[in-house]
């Protein structure tokens, strides 16, 4: 059974401040495309109030989730206790991206100041957060974060 709420409370921003790992889901409206899922990890979250998240995004394999947001502004975050009690968050919302080459791009990044350079933020207005059981999710142990993203967005060239 899901509780829904309207913002984020203390219990809840404590519970995504501690996982490592989130997901991010978007949809074209159209059927005919295709629904996009990316994991993001990294300290890419920044909690702004309790109806407003924004994450850094670095880069990829491809920008799906920029245009779905362009074109229909709908996205989901869920976030997975991987250790400690099962729990599963998810954060529903209108986003709204900002890419680095867009006015207001250098004042959403001091949000992530562990990050020189991106591809994006992406801001989110809440409407709605549930949770649930997360029973089906297994444990895992955190061993660290990959350097390849970072490495990569690093040496690409500013323009």
């Amino acid at each position: 059974m899901s509780t829904v709420y309207d913002a984020l409370d203390e219990a809840l921003i404590g519970f995504i401040r501690r996982q490592k790992l989130f997901f991010v889901a978007t949809a074209p409206l159209s059927a005919e495309g295709s629904v996009n899922v990316s994991p993001k990890g990294y300290d890419s979250l920044a909690i702004i109030d309790s109806r407003t998240v924004a994450y850094v995004d670095l880069g990829g394999s491809g920008i799906e989730t920029h245009a779905h947001l362009r074109e229909n502004s709908r996205v989901t975050l869920m976030f997975c206790a991987f250790e400690g009690p099962a729990n599963i968050v998810r954060i529903y919302g209108r986003g709204e991206t900002c890419s680095f080459d867009e006015p207001g791009f250098a004042e959403k990044m001091t949000l992530f100041p562990a990050f020189e350079r991106a591809r994006g933020v992406i801001t989110i207005r809440i409407h709605r957060v549930t949770d649930s059981c997360g029973w089906g999710v297994p444990f895992f142990d955190y061993k660290g974060e990959r350097d390849q993203l970072r490495r990569w967005v690093d040496a690409r060239p500013d323009e």
